[in-house]
C-alpha cells in the first residue's frame, strides 16, 4: 500500500492519496484550500492516476479544492449525506471566522455528489476503503478503514487527532455525538491501528488509548443521556 501526503493551505489539512503501489490509480482524500498544484506534484512524484475523490467531512478546509480536483481529472466526489448541506450553503455550517474564506468559493453541488453510507466498502483504484460514520465534528463526519499491509490503517478525518479531537463548537458539531462515535467507533479498533488524522502526525490506537483524554473520557462515559 502505498499513501502520500502533504499539509494543504493555512489549516495545514492533510490530503493524502491512497494507492496499490506506484504508477497505479489512486484515491485523493480531502483536497483543501490550496491543494490543486501541491497534488499535481505529488500525484506526479509517483505517477498516480486519481479516480476519485472522498471526503472525510464538508468543511472548507477539507473540500476547498474539491471541483477543480474532480473537474481537472474527470472524477466523481463522495461525501455523507448529512453534510451535502455544507456544500450548498457553505456559510451556514462555517462559523463567521471562515466567513471571509467562503466568498468566490466555487463547491460541487450535492446532486452531482456520490453518497457515503455507514459499513460501505468503496473498492477504488485497487484499494478497499470501509466507512464508518462518526458525527460529532460534523452530523456527516466520516472514517476511512484501509489494510496498510502491515497493520490497519484510518484515516481519521477530523474526528481524531495525536492527543486530541475534532472541535465540536461549530454548527452541526456535538459533544455528546463525539463521545459517542469515539465510544463506539474508535475504541473498538485495535491497537496497531495507524491513525491518519486530518490535521497533524499519524499516531496509533493504542497510543491514543493510553494518553489522549478525550478517549478516556468516553470510555468512562455512562450510556444515558443520549450516549
Amino acid at each position: 500500500m502505498l499513501i502520500r501526503s502533504f499539509p494543504a493551505g493555512a489549516f495545514g489539512t492533510n490530503c493524502y492519496a491512497v494507492a496499490s503501489g506506484p504508477g497505479q490509480e489512486c484515491v485523493v482524500v480531502d483536497p483543501g484550500m490550496d491543494a490543486v498544484e501541491p497534488l499535481a506534484r505529488m500525484l506526479a512524484e509517483d505517477g498516480l492516476k486519481p479516480v476519485a475523490v472522498v471526503l472525510t467531512h464538508g468543511h472548507l478546509d477539507h473540500t476547498f479544492s474539491v471541483l477543480p480536483v474532480c473537474d481537472g481529472y474527470d472524477i466523481p466526489a463522495y461525501l455523507h449525506p448529512k453534510d451535502f448541506g455544507m456544500l450548498s450553503d457553505p456559510a451556514k455550517w462555517h462559523g463567521p471566522q471562515l466567513a471571509p474564506l467562503i466568498t468566490g468559493v466555487r463547491l460541487p453541488d450535492p446532486s452531482d455528489v456520490k453518497s457515503l453510507d455507514d459499513g460501505a466498502v468503496l473498492s477504488l483504484a485497487g484499494v478497499d476503503l470501509t466507512v464508518r460514520h462518526a458525527p460529532g465534528h460534523t452530523q456527516g463526519s466520516v472514517m476511512f478503514s484501509v489494510d496498510l499491509g502491515e497493520a490497519p490503517g484510518l484515516l481519521a478525518g477530523d474526528v481524531l487527532f495525536a492527543g486530541s479531537v475534532g472541535r465540536v463548537d461549530l454548527p452541526g458539531g456535538s459533544w455528546d455525538d463525539m463521545l459517542r462515535s469515539l465510544r463506539d467507533v474508535v475504541l473498538p479498533l485495535d491497537d496497531e491501528t495507524v491513525v491518519l488524522p486530518g490535521h497533524g502526525p499519524a499516531t496509533t490506537i493504542g497510543r491514543e488509548r493510553a494518553t489522549n483524554p478525550y478517549l478516556a473520557e468516553a470510555a468512562s462515559a455512562p450510556k444515558g443521556r443520549g450516549l
